[in-house]
């Protein structure tokens, strides 16, 4: 008897003979009775940013689309020449084009690179609607930046809700960051250099906004995950786009304050944070938060061109190797060495089987 993978469900759903409700509860199910990830990899966090070159072929062709739109109408979020008025409803009309192209390739092919395209388009054209909703309002940038960001992050929470496209998730914290940003703005707070917005010390509270609005989206990546332990379907990968953009808020946040203070104790802290933070990555298994810390390191150690400096990035590729080639085992042995928590048993599975709470 011919055993029924995850092609054959997502070919399944494609073709209309099932939801993707009930291909991810017949996958659930089957991995439950043959135990957790026997017939996945184990290696890996399952990740599509597209699923073949055909895919790579229309995203080019709706860039190309959305270009030669914006050229003919002569109005974009950057350039307007005929009017907020002009510029409200060519943002509407846009977004309705692209929700009409999303009925088809989301719902109806469920390409993966084309509904990420979309999304941005969508994000794009909401946020041109959204500046020429503003100027009814005839303020200022700071409200025109409010009013901006509040309709364009409404619209795709509204977005999502249709085509529940894990990318959109990603795109609507970035709208809720800019949105409460703006709400600063509006207060007569403004960040005296970029760098306020992800350091704690920062006058403005900038930096804690950042971290608060990173904990926000970790809680909720966490619910996703926590919902879709085997991560066979958009729930987790929604998780993914939100641990993204909720890694750097935390890490990097943290991480640039400690090293602002330039002193022993919080170099010290510092590298703890960032072992604290890595042992969470790899409780959760989201390689993301990992991804974070490294690139702040990465781009920190570039500003001082010293032998030492170079030999730190030598030690983190090392380690990152390592740690990517022995990852299952590492954390096999810290989640069987850790006592029961709350939540524990809903994690991505470790030692090939589920806990008898999460079969129950």
């Amino acid at each position: 008897m011919t055993d029924i993978n995850r092609d054959d469900l997502r070919a399944a759903v494609s073709s209309g003979i099932l939801d993707e409700a009930q291909a991810a509860s017949l996958m659930s199910l089957s991995q439950t009775r043959s135990g957790a990830r026997s017939h996945m990899s184990g290696l890996d966090e399952p990740f599509e940013l597209f699923r073949g070159f055909n895919e790579v072929f229309i995203v080019v062709g709706l860039c190309i689309l959305y270009s030669g739109w914006t050229g003919i109408t002569g109005v974009t979020l950057f350039s307007n020449g005929g009017g907020e008025t002009t510029l409200f409803v060519m943002g509407l009309l846009s977004m309705g084009a692209v929700a009409l192209l999303a009925r088809y390739f989301t719902l109806k092919r469920r390409m993966v690179a084309p509904s990420i395209a979309l999304s941005v388009m969508f994000g794009l054209s909401a946020l041109q609607a959204g500046y020429g909703l503003s100027a009814f309002f005839d303020g200022n940038d700071s409200i025109s930046f409010a009013v901006a960001s509040v309709f364009a992050t409404l619209c795709l929470v509204a977005y999502y809700r249709l085509f529940r496209v894990p990318f959109t998730m990603a795109m609507i914290a970035v709208g809720v960051f800019a949105t409460t940003i703006a709400f600063f703005f509006l207060g007569g707070a403004t960040p005296s250099n970029p760098l306020d917005y992800i350091r704690i010390s920062s006058q403005g509270s900038f930096g804690l906004v950042t971290f608060a609005l990173g904990i926000i989206g970790l809680i909720v990546a966490l619910r996703f995950d926590m919902s879709d332990p085997h991560r066979i379907s958009r729930r987790s990968q929604t998780g993914f786009w939100l641990h993204v953009i909720a890694a750097p808020a935390i890490v990097n946040t943290v991480a640039l304050t400690l090293f602002s203070m330039d002193s022993v104790i919080a170099q010290l802290v510092l590298v703890a944070f960032l072992a604290i933070i890595a042992a969470f990555a790899i409780i959760i298994d989201r390689r993301s938060f990992l991804i974070s810390a490294v690139g702040y390191v990465v781009a920190l150690s570039a500003t001082v061109i010293e032998d030492a400096a170079f030999f730190a990035i030598l030690l983190l590729g090392l380690g990152l190797v390592l740690l990517g080639a022995k990852w299952e085992a590492i954390r096999r042995s810290i989640m069987n060495s850790l006592p029961g928590f709350p939540g524990k048993s809903k994690l991505p599975p470790w030692d090939g089987r589920l806990s008898e709470e999460t079969i129950g």
